[in-house]
This record gives C-alpha cells, structure tokens and sequence, in this order.
C-alpha cells in the first residue's frame, strides 16, 4: 500500500509541472483578439494569442469592456504587468465593486486578482477570483478554461478532491482539452480518492497521448495497478520503468518492490543484490528490504546474515530489536547456535516484553547452559511473559 504522506507529495509534484498556464486576457488594447501569458510565479512572458481549445463545444460571450470602466482596466493591467502585485489585488477589488462596470469588466478584474492572489500565496482568495471568473462565464475560452483548470487544480492541492474532481470533470467535457499533462492530474486526484480503477485508464491515456511521459506518471500508473490489486499489471510497469533507466534506483526499488507484492521473492532478491554489489544500498530501509526478503525466502539464511551483518559494520543498519531478532533467527535455523544466542541476548533487553527471553532461557537449556538459562528465564519473568509458568519451569529446573 501507498502511505497517505507519499500519496499529497506525488500530488503536489503533478500539479506543480501544471499549474501556472493560466492565459489572461489582454486588455491593454482593450481587445478580446489578443491573451497575455498570465501566470508570473515561474516568469512567463507575454504571449501572443493562439486557440487553446479548438475543440471546444462552449460559445465565446461577445462581451466587451464598459466605457467607464476602460481607465480602470488600464491601470489594472499596468500594475498587473509590473508585478505589483498587492496594487493588482486593490484595483481589481475596486472595479469588482463598481457600479459601473459589467459583467465582462467583473470577469476579467477576477482573474488578475486571481494571478496576483496566487501569486502572492494567497490560494484562498485566488480560489475565490478563479471561481467568480468562472461563474461570470464572460471570459473567451482561452481565459475561461485555463481558469477552470486552475481552480481545479488549487482545490485538489487544498484536499478538495470533491469539488476539484467536478470542476476537471467540466472542464474536459467542455474544453475537449486532451493534453497529457492536464489528464495525469484528473489520473492523480481519482487515484488520491481511492478510485484507482477509474485512474487506470486516465493515466493511460495521458501516458499515450504524450511523446515523452514522464516517469513519476508511470510510476503513479504502478501504484494505481497494485493498489487496484492488479499486480500482474503493476509488475509489467515496474519491469518497464526499470528497464528504461537501468541506472536509476528509484526505479530498481520500485521493482523490487511489485516483485515482492507479487511474491516473486527470488526476483526482488536478484534486483536488490545488483543494487547491493553496485554499492548503492545506502539507507537503512533499503538494507531492511533486502533482508526481508531473504527471510521469506527459503534457505536463506546465510543471505540474511551477510545482508545483517555488512549493513551493521556500514553503520546503515541500526543495531535495533528487529535487526538482532532476524539475525537470531537465521542464525538458529542454519545450526549457528552459539552465534544465534549472541544475537538474541542482545535483542531480549530490547523486545517490549519478556517473551524473547523466554525463547532464549529455552535455546540455553537445549543447549546444557542451565545457569544462563535460569537467569534468562528470570529476565523474562521480570519483563512480563503471557505465561510465567513457563518461565517457572526453568528457573526451579534442578
């Protein structure tokens, strides 16, 4: 499964390669027949005008700038193109109040508002604009969808997957928009809802429809396939990815991983060892990994071992109860019995009870070592076992 944090960082990844397109209409001439680049935060230019949507099945409002208002409108962008951003905001505010000012005016001072609000991380109020432009429906296509499209994309980044999710479900009914990178956010946010088997087919299209799809979108088509529990799928993705970027280790564990939800544990084991003898195991969990699934494998305890043991002496491992108990534990079923009582005499004082020093006083007395045992099974008394007359059994042994 896919933890919640990982699932808002892979969200907020995806909307940020997106969000920022937004087209403003450019009312310097006081024309509808020219746009200018609208979003600052990542410095775009102006732009010249060009039909975003020539699909689209929504009519252009023949609205116009009012002659009282055209000054103001002026003066608006004006600020709006120097970057002032706070004068943006005020004047815009202005002529949304105005009682002069018409429907288009109101519309287009929102979406400045809207820029300059994001653009000064006030998501809330540009949320607010985006939605009064929208509702005003006065904009051309170019500057009604891209505001469409920000207002969903704000509300998926804020956990409004509701109403986000009905707002891209609008825009691509109405835009007949299919460009891959807005169709991997709709992926993302069914996929963030749980809905991974409607995500399925989004991401699909989107990686489809793209010449170069980015790896994080089908490493997101992965995750949607396993958490579907299409496993079969996820893996064919995984070996995909991996085969793609041999030299990329994310993905190397990625596939380890699938493999090892498809209980292909010979197969992970393979991909993480050539990761290991590269010397690219560099995190604690990935040693942890690697041992794991040694340990579900059979007849590998010498593998566990080894992995244990160098993942100790790199100082990668830490030497905690999990590690000691595996190690313990392999050592024991592969006949290493007085290593195997090292390695749990370290891990009993660790263990949240007594039961590990239970299980230790009984490997001490198989093995003729009564004294110690004795004392392990006190040790286990006093840590609290489920039954101490197990316990009792060795301490009053003769």
């Amino acid at each position: 499964m896919i933890s919640r944090s990982h699932k808002q960082a892979l969200l907020s990844v995806l909307i940020a390669t997106v969000l920022g397109g937004a087209v403003v209409a450019d009312a310097d001439a006081q024309s509808r027949s020219s746009d200018r680049g609208g979003e600052r935060r990542g410095g775009h230019g102006s732009t010249k005008a060009q039909v975003l949507y020539p699909e689209a099945t929504r009519e252009e409002p023949k609205g116009k700038p009012s002659s009282k208002m055209g000054g103001k409108l002026q003066k608006l962008f004006a600020a709006y193109n120097k970057d002032e951003y706070e004068e943006t905001r005020k004047l815009a505010d202005e002529i949304i109040a105005a009682d002069g000012a018409n429907d288009y005016d109101k519309a287009v001072a929102n979406q400045l508002a809207s820029q300059a609000a994001y653009n000064l991380d006030d998501n809330a109020a540009a949320k607010q604009y985006l939605q009064q432009a929208v509702t005003l429906n006065q904009l051309d296509n170019n500057g009604h969808f891209q505001a469409m499209l920000m207002l969903a994309q704000l509300q998926l980044q804020d956990e409004q997957y509701a109403e986000g999710l009905v707002n891209l479900d609008k825009y691509f009914a109405e835009s007949k928009s299919h460009k891959p990178e807005e169709l991997v956010i709709k992926g993302q946010a069914l996929y963030q809802t749980e809905k991974y088997a409607e995500a399925i087919p989004v991401l699909k299209a989107a990686i489809a429809a793209s010449p170069e799809p980015k790896d994080n979108w089908n490493q997101l088509l992965m995750a949607a396939y396993a958490e579907a529990g299409q496993t079969g799928e996820a893996v064919k993705e995984a070996e995909a990815l991996a085969a793609k970027n041999p030299a990329d280790k994310k993905a190397q564990l990625n596939l380890a991983s699938m493999y090892m939800q498809a209980d292909q544990m010979e197969k992970a084991a393979v991909v993480m060892d050539k990761l290991r003898a590269a010397g690219q195991l560099t995190e604690e969990r990935e040693y942890k990994q690697l041992y794991s699934i040694y340990a579900n494998t059979e007849n590998k305890e010498k593998d566990v071992i080894a992995v244990i043991n160098e993942g100790l002496s790199k100082g990668i491992l830490k030497p905690d109860y999990q590690v000691y108990l595996a190690l313990a534990q392999s050592y024991y079923y592969s006949d290493q019995i007085p290593q195997a009582i090292e390695a749990w005499q370290k891990a009993a004082p660790l263990s949240k009870d007594g039961e590990t020093y239970l299980n230790l006083a009984r490997v001490l007395h198989a093995e003729g070592r009564i004294p110690e045992a004795k004392q392990a099974a006190r040790d286990a008394k006093a840590k609290g076992v489920k039954n101490p007359a197990d316990a009792d059994k060795i301490i009053n042994l003769k």
